[in-house]
């Protein structure tokens, strides 16, 4: 019991016990008085009773009154519950007792009160010991006394009907005490560390919580009030026990608090703070009221608002990522920068950038020198320089100080300073005028180099900018400048990719007399392709047209399509028909996919080759994978020939090409493409064939006419895919300007044949040329003749140029050699050599063609100064 909490026990059960002995004693006093009292009442009562009864003035005035007396005094006793009810006569003579022994006596007691007619109660020793007596005169109708009555209650018997309640009255004193002790162990009894905290926790709840706590009882009367509540209402010092309506608060939260109704965190306001209520009955846990909680949202107000602002200016981030840099084009990249940040952050949004960077090239050093490339929220006549215009802004500009520091320029206020204006003081005017008054000035930089420079600016509607404005900006503009770097990669890219394509297609046509080209080339939306086409002039006044397509886009797909281009020339060179030059082109392709599979993947291509030749009017094509041409004839109907379709190039493994050979109206129009011309992701292909079916359908329009409708018709936007479009109209070679001349195998045939040619050339007016065709003729019969084998043939064809062309069965081909001194031989295809401007060799399903072309400018005849030198170191024994 050293502790607080037992002293504290022992103290309420000691006042306990003295307040319970306190109430018996005072219960046991007041029953002893109220017996008292009793008794005086019950005697007066009984005595006054039987001295009115009827018949006892009659039996006083019998003759033997105590006979008839004595048993009705003895039955009124027990009824009364008295000691005794007597009656004496005005000398004292005893009619009737308690005692029968004393009737008869002579009593003297204090009874003149009552034989003077007055009833009286009093305490007297008795023979009865200490007695409760009352006294009560008995009057005859004339209102005479003539007997007195007595009724005596001894207080013996008082005190014996007390001591009978006295054991109910100490038990349940003692079960009070016994209940009162057991309460106050329960509730007290508690030891230091759980009694320390109860109050602790009562001192923090009315002191230290940060939270308004109001007890309020169910009158309406405030009855406790903690040190936060009286803070956040600013409560009076005697709050406690005064009505809320009376604590002088505001109507809208007084309302509340009063009503005694439940609520759960309602705002209200107190003051010029935001308050969160929150109200409980305190039923079962006390007496009927409510329990207030207030807790101040004023901050809180605040800091959400700080947290809506960030969650806005993340969503901004986040939009920035996915709306800025989808074009890959580096003015566009700008004004995306600039659309995403107006209105949601700035009113206005200017991009600056370095001339280099708009043409995709890396700026070598910073310069205050940029072009206009955005400005996003200018409406009108607005005072800031236009999009396009090179700016150059002096060392005191926002601009130039952000380029020269690396960071970002924070000019919160632009009327209250000066340096800003010496860029271009009357147009700083006209700013000011427009309302414009803040500004954020952040350097574009990505991967260490300044591209250029974001402006953001605010306009009168707007509050300035601060810090966290700043880095924001500095935030947003670095995610765009990443963007804006990566547009000018792809602009480097892209014009290299360009540069590289352009220098592979063909610049022009060559000139030839066997059809008549027109061409067309369309990038895709997404760069440089692999597409292209060719015109090939070919010996025998023929002509080859290729038209090819490599899969994908870029620098891979053009540098690809240089390589299949230049073989294309280069096995055309050797005058292969189109199915022997296809599976050569498919060789190299899997040569190139075994060399860059592991880095670039399989290369997919492919082609479609075609040679025209004017003699015969005759077309052979052969297509690795690639879609056939299509033909429009004179009348202007449209076919697609069915040329047998080969896998594309790289995938044949070998296997043999097949051809397609037509001969062609003279006047027809061969028209080679690619599949982007009509297939797209919204066309079915074979819609796109007929599209193109009606484009070139018609008569009597030249290629370039049916380049231009087949463009229009198919491709009004910009192509998915590149295209290239190549439109031949076939031409034949006339009749009168083709010599044959069958020779047999001697050589005495030579002679009469190379007469003939001569002839022929005279027909034509070329006997210029004649002796250095006669002499080509003749070494090329000589050659046949000693070398091959039947059927040998000549032929001349008169076109731009002279084409001399010997056949013969054989699959032998001359080389040329220079001869030494000592050979007697090897010197005829030297002189070839030296008089025709070309030669060569190509071979036919029956045996060769050995050909040479003869220019038909000025200068093109042997001189005559050279020809005993030429017929000197060319002559051997071969036919001369």
């Amino acid at each position: 019991m050293r502790s607080v909490a037992g002293e504290v026990f022992l103290l309420q059960l000691a006042v306990v016990v003295l307040l319970v002995a306190a109430a018996v004693a005072a219960l046991v006093v007041q029953a002893r008085s109220a017996g008292m009292l009793d008794a005086r009442h019950r005697t007066l009562a009984a005595a006054g009773t039987f001295a009115e009864s009827p018949g006892i003035v009659a039996a006083l005035r019998s003759p033997h009154p105590s006979a008839v007396l004595q048993p009705s005094a003895e039955a009124a006793r027990k009824i009364a519950g008295v000691d005794g009810i007597n009656v004496y006569t005005l000398s004292g003579v005893t009619l009737a007792h308690s005692d029968p022994r004393q009737i008869g006596k002579h009593v003297v007691g204090p009874f003149s009160e009552a034989a003077a007619g007055k009833s009286f109660t009093e305490t007297f020793e008795g023979s009865l010991g200490q007695s409760v007596v009352s006294v009560v005169p008995v009057k005859d109708s004339d209102g005479r006394v003539i007997a007195i009555v007595s009724s005596p209650v001894t207080v013996e018997n008082v005190q014996s009907m007390v001591n009978r309640q006295l054991p109910v009255v100490l038990g349940s004193a003692a079960a009070v005490l016994a209940l009162s002790a057991g309460g106050t162990a329960r509730t007290h009894g508690l030891g230091p560390a759980e009694m320390t905290r109860m109050y602790e926790h009562h001192d923090a709840v009315l002191h230290a919580v940060r939270e308004g706590v109001l007890i309020v009882g169910g009158g309406g009367r405030l009855l406790l009030a903690n040190d936060e509540a009286r803070r956040l209402l600013r409560l009076p010092a005697d709050a406690e026990g005064l009505p809320v309506p009376d604590l002088g608060l505001e109507e809208g939260i007084a309302e509340p608090i009063a009503s005694g109704r439940s609520a759960t965190d309602e705002l209200h306001m107190a003051a010029d703070r935001l308050l969160s209520v929150n109200i409980r009955p305190t039923a079962p846990y006390g007496q009927a009221g409510t329990v207030v909680t207030l807790r101040d949202t004023t901050e809180l107000r605040a800091l959400s608002g700080r947290a809506e602002v960030a969650r806005e200016r993340l969503k901004l981030l986040y939009d920035a990522g996915v709306r800025v840099g989808t074009t890959l084009n580096v003015e566009r990249t700008a004004e995306e920068l600039a659309e995403v940040a107006v209105p949601r952050f700035a009113d206005v949004v200017t991009v600056d950038l370095l001339d280099p960077v708009l043409r995709g090239e890396e700026p070598t050093e910073a310069s205050t020198e940029m072009r206009r490339t955005a400005a996003v929220g200018l409406q009108g006549d607005h005072p800031l320089y236009p999009v396009g215009e090179l700016i150059r802004f002096v060392p005191t500009s926002p601009m130039a100080a952000g380029l020269a520091d690396g960071r970002a320029v924070l000019e919160a206020d632009l009327r209250a300073t000066h340096r800003w204006r010496t860029q271009d003081p009357a147009n700083a005017l006209r700013i000011l005028d427009r309302g414009i008054h803040s500004l954020i000035a952040v350097p574009l930089r990505a991967r260490g180099v300044v591209l250029g420079m974001a402006g953001y600016w605010r306009g009168q509607d707007s509050p300035p900018f601060d810090e966290e404005d700043v880095s924001f900006a500095e935030e947003l503009t670095a995610r765009a400048a990443l963007a804006v770097d990566n547009a000018r990669r792809y602009t480097r890219e892209h014009a290299m990719a360009v540069t590289l394509q352009r220098s592979l297609l063909p610049r022009g046509v060559p000139e030839q007399s066997a059809v008549e080209v027109a061409h067309r080339y369309l990038a895709a939306q997404a760069g440089v392709g692999g597409d292209w086409f060719d015109v090939i002039p070919l010996p025998g006044a023929r002509v080859a047209l290729v038209v090819g397509d490599v899969v994908g886009h870029g620098l891979h797909a053009a540098a690809t399509m240089g390589r299949l281009r230049t073989a294309v020339y280069n096995f055309s060179t050797l005058d292969l028909p189109p199915d022997e030059l296809l599976s050569h082109l498919d060789e190299l392709v899997a040569h190139i996919d075994a060399d860059e599979q592991e880095w670039q993947g399989i290369t997919g291509a492919t082609c479609l080759c075609a040679i025209y030749d004017p003699v015969s009017g005759q077309v052979t094509a052969a297509t690795a994978g690639h879609p056939g041409p299509a033909l429009v004839h004179p009348d202007g109907t449209v076919s697609f020939p069915e040329v047998p379709v080969s896998p594309p190039l790289g995938l044949g493994e070998g296997l043999p090409m097949e051809t397609m050979t037509v001969t062609l109206p003279e006047g027809s129009r061969l028209a080679l493409f690619t599949d982007g011309l009509f297939e797209s992701r919204d066309r079915d292909p074979d819609a796109g064939l007929a599209a193109l079916r009606a484009a070139l359908a018609g008569p009597a329009r030249t290629p370039e006419e049916t380049c231009t409708a087949v463009i229009d018709a198919m491709l009004p936007t910009r192509p998915s895919d590149d295209v290239a479009l190549l439109v031949a109209r076939t031409r034949r070679l006339d009749p009168a300007r083709i010599a044959e001349w069958d020779v047999r195998p001697d050589p005495a045939a030579v002679s009469p044949v190379r007469n003939a040619c001569a002839r022929r050339l005279a027909d034509w007016g070329l006997e210029d040329i004649a002796f250095t065709t006669e002499l080509i003729l003749s070494e090329l019969m000589t050659n046949a003749i000693r070398y091959g084998t039947e059927p040998i043939r000549v032929r001349l064809l008169y076109d731009r140029s002279l084409i001399c062309e010997v056949s013969d069965g054989s699959s032998t081909s001359p080389h040329l050699r220079r001869a030494e001194a000592t050979d007697e031989g090897g010197r005829g295809l030297f002189l070839v050599a030296q008089f025709a401007e070309r030669w060569g060799t190509r071979y036919t399903a029956r045996g060769k063609i050995i050909w040479s072309e003869q220019a038909l400018h000025d200068g093109a005849a042997l001189p005559a100064m050279d020809l005993g030198e030429a017929l000197l170191a060319g002559w051997d024994d071969e036919g001369f």
